[in-house]
């Protein structure tokens, strides 16, 4: 059949040329429509329930909100964990699904429950879904710089100016402001007044609620017309609400205005946003729908702010920060770069060992065809363009099919060329069909060994599947197309393009024959000697891999610094801005060169996205480009830098991390979160979990490498604790509700209604005068009513003290947790973490508690684990293929030795480079196993094939060796200089694929030493001896015969 596809292909060759046109066509259409992004996006399939609940300290918080949504969320079909933080004034549960589920059916799901949910949850309490974004969905951080506008003024243009239009952009999941103030109208009440007139808090809010409506009237007829009756009530100023009448007194109406100060003020807030040591600013956080374009939604954003700033007050600009396209550009700009240097790189060698214009340009052309087929093959898939997918693809390997049956022909036609001066057109086909059929089989076979080398990778789960399917895919994409056209388009071309005529000397590659025939001949005489040096070297080089070290995957640069800065937790909102602003000041100042922007996130966003304590603060550095840099010259220098000056801040416990990395790291492994190592430890007494937790800290921070070290805050916030005294509240005939409605309204304030203003809606709040609530003792002479209509104080009928408080409670399926986090600095992750595990295996756990280990580390042991099966079921393939190719057992086993030798040089050149092993560089392994055996099944095809025509064993061996040398030299020198670009690139995101590219020209390497000199010694001995061992077999039948 695969002859026929070729002498058709040669018959009709116009056809197959322009279709493959027409698809080259096709696929460029589809690649203008491909996604793209920085790297895969691997966060897991979660529902975000969030419940704010104002007022509400952590332990009420998880029992009456977090435990019963935990509750309500048991049983759902497909839910795999459950995960959830309790804070002051809110409750976050985040539900994790399998893999396989669509996210808007989970959330289907999860909103069924909902109902139930809300009837459990105290009055006012409302249960809402988070955004449908991922780790990879904080799009940009956008600034509303005004200096003339105050920040409650630039806090009502976002939330009704910038934001409502943001979200039309189509892929924006959610539009949340950090920082500013909401505008609110408060009713701050004098708590004197309202005793003189007799009138409660509650009275208050009942008034303010029933003057406050519209009302339809339906309509009236007069005559043969009609008047729609409407009623007008609603408050609309300021002024309206000062005259809102509560109560009369003595026959005298008693307005708002009478007992209360009518403001506009801002509401309670939980967070705040500065910039440069320059003060408070307000900003907006775009986050991005699940699935969407990346690089396209972020442009729209630009687009649309552009359009939005004409409609807002003079001098008012919107500054994008952290812009997501810049990493993204940055990425493709080195993914575009290494594979263009590299086909560049393979065109000159093509070039320069067939020294024939029309041979390297009908081989160069299948590097664009086989980038289009997988081009095609990744939009039918939903495959981004990203660093992962495009990372792996080398048009050396693209090319190796192409090369073999390329090579054979122009030799073939040279021959023919010096044996008949003038060839007809008819001989020229005949000859090319049959050079082609000649090396088809070993060259496809070649391609599909490779090809099902990545095939278990997709058999990868998890977020290592997540992370390296979309390689494999591409890979598997290129190569297919690679297949398809060695089949149809390289014989036709062949057939087109290439001319009879003699083989230009090639003196180079002819000197480095002599030298190889000479070489090999000396090796071939002494098998022994050959075998034992190379078992010796595959030993030495096995025993290195113990000293690389291990991480997960090489840390992408973002070209940007997450600072998460945790401060004593009895800080106030106004001390934490000018902590931020000094730190700020601090750094700009002895960064000049470095730092192009730095801003921090104090507190949570308005939206509560994010449950951040107000003791808590995400410093963000936007850095300049690398070339005006002066205090360091790589990133890990600048952040040990940078950290030399944070650490001169007193009171801050920093973890040095990425913007991206941070949120993804959270919404992968949870809250709190967000550094390379996290020690969990489970329990449920909050006391015993801070104890151990402290001993956990301290061991970890002897262990060299371990950095930031921290344990998350638990315990420690100062909590004003209003206790009742039931057997008062009896005696008074007080309810606790009764009592604790007046306290948070008096307090905390309470929303009693809203004003509606064109789409604005400003809440009405309630609540005591500053003067009447400063201190412990104004809260005790607060003033209770009695059913009897007459005031009691707090301090009668309750215990007002100050006691600490747990700071939060983080669960992950309904255990409560802490964790301690350490990044590795200077030391590879997986060393690091196995001395940490050694030293807590001293402390001594009670009953019910234990220790589990997340973060980067978890993943880099499920992907150990993972890699444990795929790389042996690779193998088991790639040795079933070679049995099917070669017909027996004994030469795959041959061609099998080139896999040990080509780790042996993958593993010397990581450990040359001072490259720990991750999962980049397993890959690069697994990939190295299909390529290292491509050499050696052509080099024992061609020495069968001699020994099939009556050649003797060695000149058989010598033989196909010689002219098996340079297609050899070809594909392995094609494929490492394929990879060279990638494995030397500086660029944004060059460290994902570094190891990955070092791995596979360390291989190759080692691996086409073995090919040219063991594989025919090994060849050679090995059939000897069993020639030797027949022909004894031989001879002792037949002396046996004989007697």
């Amino acid at each position: 059949m695969l002859e026929s596809i070729v002498c058709f292909s040669i018959k009709n060759r116009t056809i197959v040329l322009v279709l493959a046109l027409f698809a080259a066509g096709m696929a460029i259409y589809q690649a203008t429509q491909l996604p793209i992004d920085a790297v895969p996006d691997i966060t897991n399939k979660q529902v975000v329930i969030n419940v704010q609940a104002p007022g509400l300290g952590a332990q009420e918080v998880e029992r009456q909100i977090t435990f019963p949504v935990e509750v309500g969320l048991a049983g759902i079909p497909y839910l795999r964990e459950t995960r959830s933080v309790s804070l002051f004034g809110l409750s976050q549960v985040t539900a994790i699904f399998d893999d396989s589920v669509d996210i808007y059916f989970a959330r289907q799901l999860v909103n069924e429950r909902l109902g139930e949910i809300q009837d459990r949850l105290p009055p006012g309490m409302r249960a809402e879904l988070g955004p449908v974004s991922t780790g990879l969905g904080e799009l940009a951080h956008i600034e509303i710089r005004n200096p003339t506008l105050s920040l409650m003024e630039r806090s009502t243009l976002a939330d009704w100016v910038v934001r409502p239009q943001l979200l039309t952009v189509p892929g924006l999941a959610e539009v949340t402001r950090w920082g500013g103030e909401t505008r609110q109208f408060q009713i701050q009440v004098d708590p004197r007044k309202l005793q003189s007139y007799g009138i409660t808090l509650r009275d208050v809010l009942e008034a303010l609620e029933a003057n406050n409506q519209n009302a339809g009237g339906a309509y009236i007829t007069r005559g043969g017309q009609q008047a729609v009756v409407r009623g007008v009530g609603q408050l609309t100023s300021l002024d309206d609400l000062k005259r809102v009448v509560i109560t009369t007194h003595n026959g005298t109406p008693v307005t708002i205005a009478q007992v209360a100060i009518v403001s506009e003020a801002p509401a309670v807030r939980y967070g705040a946003f500065t910039q440069r040591g320059e003060g408070e600013q307000v900003y907006l956080l775009s986050l991005m729908l699940i699935g969407e374009n990346g690089r396209v939604v972020v442009q729209r954003v630009k687009d649309k702010l552009l359009s939005i700033e004409k409609s807002l007050p003079a001098g008012t600009k919107l500054v994008v920060h952290l812009d997501r396209s810049e990493l993204v550009n940055g990425t493709l700009r080195t993914v575009l770069r290494n594979l263009t240097e590299g086909a560049l790189l393979v065109v000159v060698l093509l070039f320069l060992f067939l020294l024939q214009m029309r041979a390297g340009l009908i081989v160069s052309s299948m590097i664009p065809l086989a980038m289009m087929v997988a081009v095609l093959g990744m939009r039918a898939f939903g495959v981004s363009a990203n660093l992962m997918s495009l990372g792996a693809i080398d048009f050396g390997l693209i090319v190796d099919g192409a090369v073999v049956i390329v090579e054979n022909t122009v030799r073939r036609l040279s021959r023919a060329r010096q044996a008949s001066d003038k060839l007809t057109s008819e001989e020229v086909e005949n000859l090319i069909h049959e050079s082609t059929v000649e090396v088809l089989r070993p060259a496809l076979f070649g391609l599909f060994i490779i090809m099902a080398a990545y095939l278990p990778i997709l058999a990868l789960s998890g977020i290592e599947g997540k992370m390296f399917r979309p390689m494999a895919l591409t890979v598997i994409f290129a190569l297919a197309g690679a297949m398809l056209l060695a089949l149809t388009v390289v014989p036709a071309l062949c057939a087109q393009f290439l001319k009879p005529q003699i083989e230009r000397h090639n003196r180079v590659l002819e000197r480095l024959t002599l030298l190889y025939v000479r070489a090999l001949h000396w090796h071939v005489n002494r098998p022994v000697f050959t075998l034992a040096v190379a078992v010796l070297f595959a030993a030495v080089c096995f025993g290195l891999f113990r000293q690389l070290g291990s991480v997960f995957v090489p840390e992408l640069d973002e070209g940007s610094i997450a600072i998460t800065g945790t401060y004593p937790p009895d800080v106030s909102l106004e001390e934490m801005v000018r902590l931020a602003g000094r730190l700020e000041r601090h750094l700009t100042a002895q960064f000049p060169n470095e730092i192009k922007n730095v801003f921090t996130r104090i507190g949570r966003p308005e939206a509560a996205t994010d449950p951040m304590l107000v003791n808590q603060a995400d410093t963000m550095i936007e850095l300049q480009p690398r070339t005006r840099w002066r205090r360091a010259h790589t990133k890990p220098e600048l952040v040990a830098e940078i950290a030399q000056e944070v650490a001169k801040m007193p009171g801050l416990s920093p973890t040095f991390t990425q913007p991206i990395k941070m949120r993804m790291d959270e919404m992968l492994e949870g809250v709190g979160v967000r550094a390379d190592l996290a020690v969990k430890i489970f329990g449920q007494d909050m006391n015993e979990l801070e104890r151990i937790g402290r001993r956990v800290e301290s061991e970890m921070r002897k262990v060299a490498g371990a950095a930031d070290v921290a344990m998350e805050t638990t315990e420690g916030l100062p909590q004003l604790q209003i206790r009742v005294r039931r057997e008062q509240l009896a005696r008074y005939g007080i309810h606790v509700q009764d009592v604790m409605d007046t306290v948070e309204t008096a307090l905390a304030g309470k929303t009693a209604t809203a004003i509606v203003s064109g789409a604005q809606r400003v809440d009405v709040a309630v609540r005591l005068q500053e003067v009447y609530r400063q201190t412990p003792e104004d809260i005790r002479r607060l003033l209770i009513p009695t059913p009897s209509n007459g005031r009691v104080p707090l301090s009668q009928i309750a215990e007002v003290s100050v006691v600490e408080g747990p700071v939060r409670i983080t669960r992950e399926n309904g255990q409560r947790r802490v964790v301690v986090l350490a990044n590795a600095r200077g030391r590879d992750l997986g060393s690091m973490t196995e001395e940490v595990q050694k030293r807590l295996q001293n402390i001594r756990l009670p009953v019910g508690y234990w220790i589990e280990y997340g973060g980067g580390y978890e993943h880099l042991v499920t992907g150990r684990a993972r890699l444990s099966i795929v790389v042996p079921a690779t193998f088991a393939v790639i040795f079933l293929l070679l049995v099917l190719a070669l017909g027996n057992i004994r030469h795959p086993l041959m061609v099998f030795t080139a896999i040990p030798f080509a780790l042996t040089g993958g593993i010397l050149a990581l450990w040359v480079r001072g490259m720990p092993f991750s999962m980049s560089a397993g890959v690069g392994f697994i990939a190295l196993g299909g390529i290292a055996v491509l050499n050696g099944l052509v080099m024992i095809d061609a020495i069968n094939r001699n020994r099939k025509e009556g050649m003797p064993r060695l000149d058989a061996v010598v033989e196909g060796a010689r002219t098996r040398m340079r297609p050899v030299l070809m594909t392995a020198s094609v494929a490492s200089f394929g990879f060279l670009p990638m494995a030397v690139s500086q660029g944004m995101g060059a460290e994902v694929q570094r190891p990955l590219a070092t791995v596979v020209i360390g291989g190759l390497i080692t691996s086409t030493v073995l090919t040219l000199i063991v594989l025919p010694t090994l060849y050679e001995w090995v059939e000897r001896w069993r020639e030797a061992r027949e022909a004894k077999a031989v001879l002792i039948g037949t002396a046996v015969s004989e007697r």
